[in-house]
């Protein structure tokens, strides 16, 4: 028979092993272009995993029916941390910063910081965020994972 105590903690791991699966199956959401009648901003990546070095292909579509305004030229896209901090920001000068229904802007990024040193491995959030034609804040964001 088991002593008490291995029961628990096979039944604790069981359940910290379904609970981590759980999360990383809501991360790994590959179901990244969805278009809906309203405002919508979609990050598209080709995939969700990269090789350390590999150029990053990002694509920032107005998902939506309606148009997005954007605070910034680089249509606000950021490169983050799993923590908030900002690795990556295009510095781009083009204009205009609206995107229409449907309209898409692509970026590529070479998994290098700002400071240019290149980015370790690990999980990384691509985010953008707009503003719709009511004043109300549309965002997305995506993780990517970097591999050796």
């Amino acid at each position: 028979m088991l002593s008490r105590s291995l029961v628990i903690f096979i039944c604790f791991g069981v359940l910290a092993g379904l609970i981590f699966g759980f999360y990383l199956h809501e991360i790994k959401n590959t179901n990244q272009l969805v278009y809906v009648d309203g405002p919508s901003i979609s990050i598209v990546t080709e995939k969700s995993d990269f090789k350390k070095g590999e150029e990053i292909k990002i694509t920032v579509v107005n998902s939506g029916t309606t148009s997005i305004t954007f605070s910034e030229p680089s249509y606000s896209l950021r490169i983050t941390g799993l923590f908030g901090i900002v690795i990556y920001s295009p510095l781009i000068s083009q204009v205009p910063t609206t995107l229409k229904p449907g309209e898409e802007i692509v970026y590529v990024w070479n998994q290098i910081k700002n400071n240019n040193d290149p980015v370790l491995e690990g999980l990384y959030k691509i985010n953008s965020n707009g503003i719709d034609s009511l004043g109300n804040n549309v965002e997305k964001s995506v993780i990517v994972n970097i591999w050796k």
